[in-house]
């Protein structure tokens, strides 16, 4: 992977754009701490599918996703059974 300084990024962005296309991820620095990283637009789907949790994995989580609010049962009264 190749680093970037953000002034070149921002100075060659249309070689940076093809060397990520070319040579895979590139990664940005500011003031020499990293930053950010440019990845194929094929990577990022691949690497966003795969972050995902399968139905199959939040219905086997051992938490729950969210508390349902479930109303009490009201006070109405019931029709008669009609027995025909």
């Amino acid at each position: 992977m190749s680093t970037w300084p953000v002034q070149d990024a921002k100075a060659r962005f249309s070689e940076l754009l093809e060397a990520c296309m070319s040579e895979g991820p590139q990664l940005v620095t500011k003031r020499g701490a990293e930053a950010a990283v440019l990845v194929d637009i094929s990577e990022w789907r691949r690497l966003r599918e795969a972050a995902r949790p399968s139905l199959k994995d939040l219905l086997l989580a051992p938490a729950a996703r969210g508390d349902l609010q479930i109303p009490k049962r009201g006070v109405a009264k019931r029709r008669p059974l009609e027995l025909s």
